[in-house]
């Protein structure tokens, strides 16, 4: 008998990667490397000719290379639709190959995934001054779905990286950012790697399983609390890709900080329909972006 939550995320799956990519109206370049880029989309609709808030996007895909931000166009075209400039960012993601005699690809680089993020997010304001003029820098919201989502917070908390974090990655003060929208997010890594969250994914990412503790300061979202920065999380309740008890011992370590990060839990939605615009809860992900950017 097919299990149901298995029957329900292959058609959420489905749905959400079934739309077309949309082609970008600029693309930058924030290093030499093919994947240092990022796609902008100007805002368009009724949403007039003044300035926009610009959506900073991180993809998912268990920060896996068969996974680019093709995948999640057109949410950014959704985005750029409800009258935000968006920004859709790719980075470099782990080997196609298969790892330690399994079969599927290794998930990240270390320390390059880190590096470009990081490179990008520090390249986009004057990029995106240049290619999107309306784009308001002074309302940055950065959102980011599953592997992205852990980007997204990662990016967001550089500020309070330790002291012997590489310098590229460290910021002096926080960034100037009017808060994140973390999406189904890879949000603690601990609890990930014990729920075997995309097949210990997170593990991978920091080199495996030897590095992997030295490493959780310097790249797990629960570890770099509390960053001061206004977070939200959308989640869906039946995700069994990213099961909603990650986020929750996010908001947890957050509360231990002396933090509080929003988390909507939303009912009878998987891990998909965040990033999927013919889903209702795509409408919920650009209301919490809006809250934050208008």
């Amino acid at each position: 008998m097919t299990d149901p939550a298995v029957e329900r995320d292959a058609a959420e799956s489905a749905s959400a990667f079934s739309h077309p990519p949309v082609v970008p109206d600029a693309t930058a370049a924030y290093g030499e490397h093919p994947d240092q880029i990022v796609d902008f989309y100007a805002p368009r609709g009724d949403h007039g000719p003044g300035p926009a808030p610009l959506v900073v996007l991180l993809h998912g895909g268990a920060w896996r290379a068969p996974y680019d931000r093709q995948h999640i166009t057109p949410l950014a075209d959704f985005l750029a639709r409800r009258g935000f400039a968006v920004a859709n960012v790719e980075y470099r993601r782990g080997s196609a190959l298969p790892h330690q005699g399994g079969s599927g690809p290794v998930a990240g680089r270390w320390p390059e995934t880190f590096d470009d993020v990081a490179a990008a997010m520090d390249a986009l304001p004057a990029l995106a001054a240049a290619a999107v003029p309306r784009a308001d820098l002074r309302r940055t919201v950065l959102t980011g779905h599953s592997a992205g989502g852990h980007l997204a917070l990662w990016a967001a908390a550089r500020h309070v990286l330790p002291a012997d974090a590489p310098t590229a990655w460290r910021l002096p003060e926080p960034p100037e950012l009017r808060g994140v929208v973390a999406l189904a997010p890879i949000a603690d890594f601990t609890v990930a790697e014990e729920l075997g969250v995309c097949g210990g994914a997170s593990a991978q990412l920091l080199g495996g399983e030897g590095p992997f503790a030295s490493r959780l300061p310097y790249a797990d979202p629960a570890a770099l609390l509390p960053t001061g920065i206004a977070t939200a999380i959308v989640h869906g309740r039946e995700d069994i890709v990213v099961p909603p008890q990650v986020a929750e011992a996010y908001v947890e370590a957050a509360a231990k900080a002396g933090e509080t990060v929003g988390l909507t839990l939303l009912s009878d939605v998987g891990h998909f329909p965040l990033i999927d615009p013919a889903a209702d809860a795509s409408a919920v992900v650009a209301e919490e972006i809006a809250q934050l950017g208008w």
